[in-house]
């Protein structure tokens, strides 16, 4: 019994005395456990990747359309709508703005009506896009705009009121005094102004302008055309710009229309017929065109 006593003090004696001389200066022995290079080096290179991984694009900024709270647009005046979409880049291809509310009598300067009040207008012609009022249109109209893709889906909505005062009235003939002759280029600055029609021929006329405003929509152009002239022949402004419009090359270019041959001699044609019926853009209509 003692002997095996003494033989384990010896072992125990001998163990204690070689970790001693196993372990380093100031350090740990040899069986105790430390950090390996491998796992270190794993650590490390971890880290490496991830200080050089590409950034993460941050989520795509979902667009606004900003515009103002009332516009007020006089009659016979062309009135900027101020309309802007941000941000322009990232935006799917062909983007375009639905307007919707408008007068019947109203009309853009850019773009194209698609049905009567609603609008389609190319993002390209925003900074110059003005409203043009004819005489006798007031009130006020709520005004949608839509940021529509080319699916159909839209993408961002704004509001706007539209206020049309009424047109200042002409001053009596006897309190006016007689106006000086004009001569040269002065007699021709202002095309003459047609008498409006009257309100029962209007109120025709306005009918006649929606229902080929329908027809175009459905793609019918010709039938379209018949109504916009009967329209135009009943003293409405904007029957003879709409078959202008459907005319014009520069216009139909725009409309990326295919298979509809243009006049731009018929366009000249009605576009000084609406000039005549006091539509203030169809002078840069036909500028546009140039002389035939």
């Amino acid at each position: 019994m003692q002997r095996g006593l003494g033989r384990r003090a010896l072992h125990s004696r001998w163990t204690r005395s070689h970790l001693r001389r196993a372990a380093p200066l100031g350090g740990k022995a040899r069986g105790t456990r430390q950090p390996s290079r491998y796992l270190l080096g794993l650590v490390l290179g971890g880290l490496v990747a991830v200080m050089f991984l590409p950034a993460r694009p941050l989520a795509q900024q979902r667009p606004v359309i900003t515009t103002p709270a009332r516009i007020l647009a006089p009659p016979t005046a062309r009135t900027p709508l101020a309309i802007a979409v941000a941000p322009a880049e990232g935006l799917p291809r062909d983007t375009y703005l639905r307007i919707r509310g408008l007068p019947q009598t109203v009309a853009l300067s850019e773009g194209h009506a698609i049905a009567p009040g609603v609008w389609a207008i190319p993002l390209s012609v925003l900074p110059v896009l003005a409203a043009i009022v004819p005489i006798g249109t007031q009130g006020t109209a709520d005004i949608v705009i839509d940021l529509m893709s080319l699916d159909g889906k839209v993408l961002a909505e704004a509001k706007t009121t539209l206020v049309i005062p009424v047109a200042n009235q002409p001053p009596p003939a006897a309190a006016t005094a007689p106006a000086s002759p004009q001569v040269g280029s002065a007699a021709l600055a202002s095309p003459p102004q047609a008498a409006a029609p009257n309100p029962g021929d209007r109120e025709r006329a306005l009918s006649l302008y929606s229902k080929g405003l329908e027809l175009l929509e459905r793609g019918d152009v010709d039938a379209a055309r018949k109504f916009f002239e009967r329209a135009a022949d009943l003293g409405l402004s904007q029957g003879a710009m709409a078959l202008a419009t459907s005319y014009d090359p520069n216009e139909l270019a725009k409309l990326k229309v295919i298979g509809l041959q243009a006049n731009a001699a018929a366009a000249r044609k009605w576009y000084d017929r609406a000039a005549e019926l006091g539509a203030a853009e169809a002078g840069e209509r036909l500028r546009r065109l140039g002389t035939p």
